[in-house]
């Protein structure tokens, strides 16, 4: 399960050896990876989560990376950084203007490139978090929360059965995730009319949700507790 609190980058690259290389520089940046072959690939991913950056090569073998930007800008504000071996400045321009927000070529300095993903990380940040309140889809450690479809899906793309308890305790976290909540609070948030909830129930529903999503749900990463308060959904 990916580790809270790391910024997911997908990358999009059909040359194995680039791909495996790019990841590994990345994951030792402290970022949370995906790796995409081609378009088909990075289409089944974003439809299971949203990543923070998109690292999208420009040549991929069944569509170009250009019309993927270009798809990916329509219905998102996730970072998209076009990456290529081409030192063409017309493509560097269309794909900005299709809604890149970044363009680097092939060689090109890891650290350099880090320091690129981190800083567009912060300036999409604000739209990403205000696009996901809108929509109602969260995501978190690599976990995706519908609320509308009232779905959660795992890292790995599989539909994780929830209570309505489970599940209202889970929203209320995640539409204010990295701010702690207080037990009244949740309550306030996931009582409904004719329901006698008490305080404990709220213990009881995110210890339930801690062993469904938990990698080790005595030592929780991603629902943490805030000693005096209550619980705090992590962020990203």
């Amino acid at each position: 399960m990916p580790g809270p609190n790391k910024a997911h980058i997908l990358i999009v690259e059909d040359e194995p050896v680039t791909r495996t290389k790019l990841a590994a520089q990345l994951v030792a940046e402290g970022f949370q990876v995906s790796e995409a072959a081609d378009a088909r690939d990075m289409r089944a991913i974003v439809s299971r989560t949203v990543p923070d950056v998109v690292l999208l090569d420009i040549n991929l073998p069944d569509e170009s990376g250009l019309i993927l930007a270009r798809d990916l800008r329509s219905k998102s504000s996730v970072g998209i950084i076009l990456v290529t071996a081409r030192q063409d400045e017309t493509d560097r321009i269309v794909g900005l203007e299709l809604g890149a927000d970044d363009y680097i070529t092939k060689p090109f300095n890891p650290r350099e490139l880090a320091v690129r993903v981190r800083n567009l990380i912060r300036r999409v940040a604000p739209s990403m978090a205000a696009e996901r309140q809108a929509t109602g889809i969260f995501t978190f450690a690599g976990w995706k929360l519908d609320c509308d479809a009232r779905q959660l899906l795992s890292p790995s793309g599989e539909s994780v059965r929830l209570t309505r308890g489970e599940f209202d305790v889970l929203t209320a976290l995640a539409r204010n995730a990295g701010r702690a909540l207080s037990r009244d609070q949740l309550l306030d948030l996931t009582q409904h009319d004719g329901e006698a909830v008490i305080d404990r129930t709220i213990d009881v529903l995110v210890g339930r949700l801690r062993r469904k999503i938990e990698a080790d749900p005595k030592r929780p990463a991603i629902i943490v507790t805030v000693h005096g308060i209550g619980y705090r959904l992590i962020n990203g």
